[in-house]
């Protein structure tokens, strides 16, 4: 529950090009523990929303102009079909007329959405791994792994030094150190061919007398 507050404390609400919204809940009591923004030009925008704690509200057709959202986002339209929407699962749908108090509780669902989605990505050199998805990413590709490819990858995140093969073994595959077994090294051979593949890196998962290493 703190946590939830102060994440709402230092939230900013940006409102893109409706005005006259802005004003009215930048009035409002109920929204006083906000920042409250206006925006009319939608590159600024953007760019603020990925690089700050914003959540932003597109009315009617003025999101159409974006494909995909990496930000909290609340689109509000006259119809009961909202079309072309965002691309992005942190978001929210509001039909005009509303009340404004699910317009509140739309914000904080997702607020909850992206504090779960921050604690499920995990950086792992130049990549990030996604908890949630079984994914790894790095430059706007991903690639879907496995429950046991992304539960090895983890382990080098959690590590300063290269991993050993027993450590490995009783993590993700639950085996004892005594077993004897050549699935690490073969996982690890499909991995690289999988990140080559995608990502077209060939020195991926490199190993020493001491271990595996990112």
């Amino acid at each position: 529950m703190f946590m939830t507050v102060l994440l709402m404390n230092n939230l900013t609400i940006s409102i893109f090009t409706n005005k006259i919204f802005f004003e009215i809940i930048k009035e409002m009591k109920l929204f006083s523990k906000f920042k409250i923004k206006h925006y009319e030009d939608l590159d600024l925008c953007i760019k603020d929303a990925e690089k700050e704690n914003q959540l932003v509200v597109f009315f009617n057709n003025s999101y159409n102009q974006m494909k995909v959202n990496n930000f909290p986002s609340i689109l509000i339209n006259n119809s009961s079909k909202i079309k072309n929407k965002l691309h992005g699962v942190l978001q929210e749908q509001l039909k005009m007329p509303f009340k404004i108090l699910d317009f509140e509780k739309k914000i904080i669902s997702l607020i909850a959405k992206n504090e779960f989605k921050k604690n499920s990505l995990i950086s792992l050199g130049a990549y990030i791994i996604d908890k949630n998805e079984r994914k790894i990413k790095k430059n706007n590709l991903a690639l879907q792994l496995s429950e046991k490819e992304i539960n090895f990858l983890i382990l080098f995140s959690e590590s300063k030094e290269p991993i050993n093969r027993n450590l490995v073994l009783k993590n993700v595959w639950k085996y004892s150190e005594e077993t004897e077994t050549h699935t690490i090294e073969t996982h690890i051979h499909r991995l690289r061919k999988k990140i080559l593949k995608k990502f077209g890196d060939n020195n991926f998962i490199k190993n020493n007398n001491k271990g595996y290493y990112v």
